[in-house]
Parts: C-alpha cells; sequence; structure tokens
C-alpha cells in the first residue's frame, strides 16, 4: 500500500456517503425514550393541531369590524355576552356588537374572527368599552393552523429533539418507530500510552485522554461507546483485540498509531478485519493529515491521530459524519455553523483544509472568532476553544475582519 495519497475534505465527504449507509433494524420506542433517536419512517399528523379555532391571549371574542375606528380618545361600545371557560367548548355564537370574554388558550366562540386584548378594553356593568381596533385574524390561531391533518410533519431520518417530541404529543403519539441505537468501540494503542486514571507517570508515559474526548462527542450524538482499553505497539495483541472489539459495534474507532514508523501496525490491522478496507489512508487537512478511513465488512473503521486536538477536531469533521449516515440521520444535517469575524490574519497553504481553534465572543452585535494558536498536541487550546474556524483548500489565508464558518464545539 502507497501511503498518504492524500484525500480533499471533500473528496473525503463524497467518500464516506459512497461506502457508509445506514444500519436499517429499527425499533419501536415510547415517546417519552425516544429523545435524540433518528426517525425510521415518515410521519403525517392524523388530525389537525389546534383543533378548535382558540385565543393567544386573555380578551373578548369580538367581530373584528365592531372595533373599527376604536380609540382612547373615541372608544367602541360592545355587549358582553358570557365568557367561555378554560377546557369547555364555546356554547354560544358571537352576535354583531357582542363580546365575549376567552382566556389564553381558549375556545373562540362560532361568529368571532378575533380577540381584543384585556389590556385595550374595559368591561363596565356588562358594557365593554373598546380602546384600540382589532384586525380580522388578530389574536386568534385558527383550527390547524399549527399542523393540518395528512401533511408531512417529520421526514424520516429526523433526529428527535424535544421540539420534535412535542409536536408528536400534540398529536397523541404515544410511540414512534426509530433506527435502533448504535454501539461503537475504541481502542488505543501505543506503549507509551497509559489509563488516564494513573496516579504517576514514569518517564514517557501519556495518559489516555482521547478515550474520555472521542467517546464524550459520540454519546453527544447518541452512540454507545465500549471501551477495549490500550494495547501496546504489538501487531497480533493489537490484531485480536481490534478483532474481538470488531464483532462486538457497529463502528470502531482506533487512536494511535496513523503515523508512519516501525511500530505502526494500524493500517495492517485494519486490512485485517476484512473488506473493501481503506478508503482513505491521509485527508488534506491541518492538523489531521494521517487519518484513516476504512470499511470492513458493512463496518466502519475510523483510525484517528494520536494527538488530542488533532483527534478531536478530525472526529467532529468525520467521525460525525460517519456516525450519522449509519444511525441514518439525513444526511442534510451538518455540524452546527455560525459565521464570525476573524480578529487576526491567518496565513493557509492553497490545496490543504485548515481548521484554526478559536475562542468565541459577542462584539456589538457580531460574533468574533480570536484564534488560539497551538500545536495539535497541546490540550488547554481545546479547553479555551469554543469553534473551529475552516479554511478552505482554496484560499490562501483569510484577512482580519472577513467572515469566516465556525464550526461550534460547545
Amino acid at each position: 500500500m502507497q501511503f498518504f495519497k492524500v484525500k480533499t475534505v471533500e473528496e473525503t465527504f463524497t467518500l464516506i456517503d459512497k461506502h457508509v449507509k445506514k444500519i436499517g433494524v429499527t425499533e419501536k420506542r415510547p415517546l417519552e425514550s425516544a429523545l435524540g433517536c433518528i426517525i425510521a419512517e415518515d410521519i403525517t399528523a392524523r388530525e389537525d393541531v389546534p383543533g378548535f379555532d382558540r385565543s393567544t391571549v386573555d380578551g373578548y371574542a369580538v367581530r373584528a369590524e365592531d372595533t373599527f375606528g376604536s380609540s382612547e380618545s373615541m372608544p367602541g361600545f360592545l355587549t358582553v355576552a358570557g365568557e367561555v371557560r378554560m377546557g369547555e367548548a364555546a356554547s354560544f355564537p358571537v352576535g354583531f356588537g357582542e363580546a365575549v370574554y376567552v382566556p389564553t388558550g381558549g375556545m373562540l366562540p362560532p361568529g368571532a374572527n378575533s380577540v381584543i386584548m384585556i389590556e385595550h378594553c374595559e368591561e363596565i356593568a356588562g358594557l365593554l368599552n373598546t380602546y384600540k381596533q382589532v384586525a380580522p385574524g388578530e389574536n386568534v390561531i385558527r383550527a390547524g393552523e399549527d399542523i393540518r391533518e395528512g401533511e408531512l410533519l417529520l421526514s424520516e431520518g429526523t433526529r428527535l429533539r424535544p421540539q420534535e417530541i412535542g409536536a408528536l404529543a400534540s398529536l397523541g403519539i404515544t410511540h414512534v418507530r426509530v433506527y435502533r441505537s448504535l454501539k461503537a468501540g475504541y481502542l488505543s494503542s501505543g506503549d507509551e500510552i497509559v489509563p488516564f486514571d494513573t496516579p504517576e507517570l514514569k518517564i514517557g508515559q501519556i495518559r489516555d485522554i482521547n478515550y474520555l474526548t472521542i467517546a464524550g462527542l459520540a454519546k453527544d450524538w447518541g452512540i454507545d461507546v465500549i471501551y477495549g482499553g490500550i494495547v501496546p505497539d504489538d501487531y497480533e495483541e493489537f490484531r485480536l483485540k481490534a478483532f474481538e472489539l470488531y464483532n462486538q459495534v457497529d463502528c470502531l474507532i482506533l487512536s494511535g498509531g496513523s503515523s508512519v514508523g516501525a511500530k505502526d501496525y494500524t493500517t495492517e490491522v485494519i486490512q485485517s478485519l476484512g473488506d473493501p478496507g481503506v478508503y482513505v489512508h491521509g485527508i488534506s487537512v491541518k492538523p489531521g493529515k494521517p487519518t484513516i478511513l476504512a470499511m470492513a465488512g458493512e463496518k466502519p473503521v475510523i483510525g484517528l491521530p494520536g494527538h488530542p486536538a488533532s483527534a478531536m477536531i478530525i472526529f467532529r469533521l468525520f467521525g460525525e459524519r460517519i456516525l450519522k449516515n449509519l444511525q441514518g440521520e439525513n444526511p442534510e444535517h451538518r455540524p452546527d455553523r455560525i459565521f464570525a469575524r476573524i480578529t487576526k490574519n491567518i496565513p493557509s497553504a492553497p490545496g490543504r483544509s485548515d481548521y484554526i481553534r478559536v475562542r468565541l465572543y459577542e462584539k456589538d452585535g457580531e460574533w468574533w472568532a480570536d484564534p488560539i494558536i497551538g500545536k495539535s498536541g497541546l490540550i488547554t487550546t481545546l479547553v479555551k476553544s469554543g469553534g473551529i474556524v475552516e479554511i478552505i483548500s482554496e484560499k490562501e489565508g483569510i484577512a482580519q475582519g472577513e467572515y469566516v464558518p465556525v464550526i461550534a464545539t460547545r
């Protein structure tokens, strides 16, 4: 194999979409335990929401034309014909020159087409003084205005956030079919790597922090993670441990050992897991060039750089795309991006995409991105940053004050 025939970022995304497909296995879940899941079918509304015309304010249901011309200096006068109680149907219509009290969310009586807010009128002995005119439809939500019966509410591949859960609950849906939860396996390699809870390090040893950072990102995306531990730079031990973990999970993540070196067995181990094997060995990005992506059977395998910042950035860019494809999430969903103005000039090599850690802050109503310059092995650059600025391969850098896309790392 020829190492580091690097791919561009765009080529890498295209290859990921070509190779990594959704698992496709579904399960039915109670709505209250479906948060974060990916729905496996289109959901069509089976009723109108709301199911009746309702008021959005506390006030009086009226015929709008009866209020035309009303003002503080020349109020209108309407007869109060009664009230609608919360949770009860309006049992009588509103006639010409009449008004009916309705609370927020209360049903609009027949004949009424708007609601005048209680702050803009005054009831005195059954007579309503109106100090403001209202337009037809003002302060009213019509039946089906939120969700219409027969309307496509959610399409297959949508991740269920709290707002989607609420929309489904409004339709009385108690269970939803979703793609099953996925498991990823994480395995660290390297003679110098020791467990993160090692109290005292010997010279040359490094605590395994990548497991916690990478697993944390995966869990944020709804993926369960199995920790395979740490293996030394021994091909056979590495291969056996990777194969054991591979058989337990839907995606295998390996960290460390992705550079070219005498003890680098990552590529050989990945190739041994099954065909078609490696489809990306090196990406034209900084940091994170020595990245390996592969398919072993129908399972993705991700070989991350060992440096913490590089590993997190690569996993945020490409690991998320792989796992979302595997979950069945709509491919239109991409990492969150905002636009901010850069505080400094940053040079960049043409033909390579650069990702710069930045601190985000707001000034004069605009977001600004302040670069945090540091080597890929520095952990503090991750702690200080709130986002990653993307400098695309076609550019030779960005100028101070320029608007740039920022991937939020939250």
